[in-house]
């Protein structure tokens, strides 16, 4: 009888869910300058860090600095995108969206659910404009479409996490202008990781931190997968890259979501 119970539940959750995106996609459809700003922020990153570190950087193995930058880029996207989710569930707790939703006949997890679902289709379109970008910038997968594709599927499954991230941070801070002070984190954590440059190359200390951020594990494990110059380095964090960008969101999906639904029930309580 229960687990009769729960695939209903689970039904009815991910119907409500995909309500509340549809509203979110309705807002960006009719405020589309802020989308295409979300999308072709990275293509500037990408031309500028390009145009100004290519000619200076060493790739392993030789090549383009575009082979190296490209799959970088991707996961840094990935781990960005995670301001604007904080910022809207802050915003729509601010301004009491959030607790008009709360009061009406939807299942708990819904509206976090939805936030979760738009983002993503967000974050999938912006992903495509940024391959695109990279393609026409000389930048090509080397080891067939099939693992190029699930190179992208492991980027989407470090954005999936991030967004869980974003929307229990959202939901704690509540206000825009806290929002604003934690971004500024963000920043560091995306650097600080073999997103731009090979860890080998940094100070030791650094260089360990960088190897076990979870953004390296993902940009390594999918340069690896389109064939592109990857991370050098004999540790096991470098070694077990595919391993670890699997583990890593998992993991912070299995923090965050709970703690999102948790989070979302108590506010006003």
């Amino acid at each position: 009888m229960s687990a009769t119970a729960t695939i209903p539940g689970a039904g009815w959750a991910l119907a409500d869910g995909w309500t509340i995106a549809r509203r979110d996609l309705q807002h960006w459809r009719r405020q589309p300058g802020q989308v295409l700003t979300v999308w072709f922020f990275p293509v500037l990153m990408v031309v500028m860090f390009g145009g100004l570190f290519g000619g200076a950087m060493e790739v392993p193995g030789g090549g383009s600095y575009y082979d190296l930058l490209m799959p970088g880029m991707f996961g840094l996207t990935m781990l960005f995108g995670l301001e604007g989710t904080m910022t809207a569930v802050a915003v729509d707790a601010q301004k009491g969206v959030t607790d008009r939703f709360r009061s009406l006949p939807i299942a708990s997890t819904a509206v976090v659910l939805g936030r979760c679902i738009a983002d993503l289709l967000s974050s999938i379109a912006g992903l495509l404009v940024l391959i695109a970008t990279g393609l026409l910038l000389g930048w090509r997968w080397e080891d067939g479409f099939a693992p190029a594709l699930a190179a992208v599927g492991l980027l989407l499954l470090l954005r999936f996490a991030a967004l869980w991230i974003g929307i229990f941070a959202g939901l704690a801070i509540g206000s825009p202008e806290g929002v604003a002070a934690v971004q500024t984190l963000i920043w560091p954590v995306g650097l600080v990781s073999s997103v731009l440059v090979d860890t080998t190359t940094m100070p030791s200390w650094l260089g360990v931190i960088a190897q076990w951020n979870p953004l390296s594990s993902t940009v390594n494990a999918a340069r690896d997968l389109f064939g592109n110059p990857g991370a050098t380095g004999d540790s096991w964090i470098v070694q077990n890259s595919l391993l670890m960008a699997i583990v890593w969101p998992v993991l912070l999906v299995a923090i965050f979501l709970p703690l999102s639904a948790r989070r979302f029930r108590r506010l006003g309580g």
